[in-house]
């Protein structure tokens, strides 16, 4: 289980937030003061800080600073500020990722699973996605279920790691064609429609409620697995 800091004053934000990550399987420690936050990041495993930058004792750009000190734990600001270059100091002081209120937990949660992806701490570094059932080995280019695994053409792995490095993000048609097959694409977006049901068929235990590959109707597709 990753354990997660969320440093946040403001109460309401702070008990929505964590009913939506320990949802996820996250065990979340909860402190309004930056000092405080320091001293639980020193004396627990944390695999990542949300961080307000607007705290009641220390500012949270003096938090990071000092955390930085010792510790190369993620650091995901959260914050009301949201100049870009508010945003650049943040991420030059050692910040990871930065989301600026008002913001949808759904969002914050999605872009925190992804950076869990990323990290790969417990897995194979060159998984790009592994839940047990499905893996997905980027460096290797393959797709394995259940352990065993399928073949896969190009495009149908291309689109695969396109959606699940965007994953709980809606993708359009056009959006999969320019980044699978490029602006010079010469042919019609229901293409992207038959390698969609041609990968539903290779990992999707039920292709009409499909678990991994999701048709958001009228808008396009999006990955739905978690780690």
């Amino acid at each position: 289980m990753k354990n997660i800091l969320l440093i946040e004053d403001d109460e309401r934000v702070s008990e929505v937030v964590k009913a939506y990550l320990e949802r996820e399987g996250y065990n979340v420690f909860l402190t309004a003061r930056g000092l405080e936050g320091i001293e639980i990041n020193r004396k627990n495993d944390i695999d990542l800080i949300i961080l307000d930058l607007m705290l009641p004792d220390i500012s949270g750009e003096e938090v990071c600073k000092l955390i930085r000190q010792f510790s190369d734990v993620h650091i995901f600001m959260l914050t009301a500020k949201g100049s870009l270059t508010e945003k650049i100091d943040g991420l030059n002081i050692g910040a990871d990722e930065y989301l600026v209120k008002p913001f949808s937990p759904r969002e914050l949660t999605a872009r925190i699973n992804a950076l869990f992806r990323r990290l790969n701490k417990n897995n194979d570094p060159e998984n790009i996605y592994d839940d047990g059932n499905l893996s997905v080995n980027y460096e290797k280019r393959t797709v394995k279920l259940k352990g065993m695994e399928i073949a896969f053409t190009p495009n149908e792995f291309n689109i695969l790691y396109v959606l699940i490095m965007n994953n709980g993000k809606v993708l359009s048609r056009e959006q999969l064609i320019d980044r699978v097959f490029g602006m010079d694409f010469d042919g019609y977006d229901r293409t992207i429609d038959v390698h969609i049901k041609n990968i539903r068929k290779k990992i999707e235990e039920d292709t009409k409620n499909p678990k991994y590959i999701i048709t958001v109707t009228k808008l396009g597709y999006k990955f739905g697995g978690e780690n």
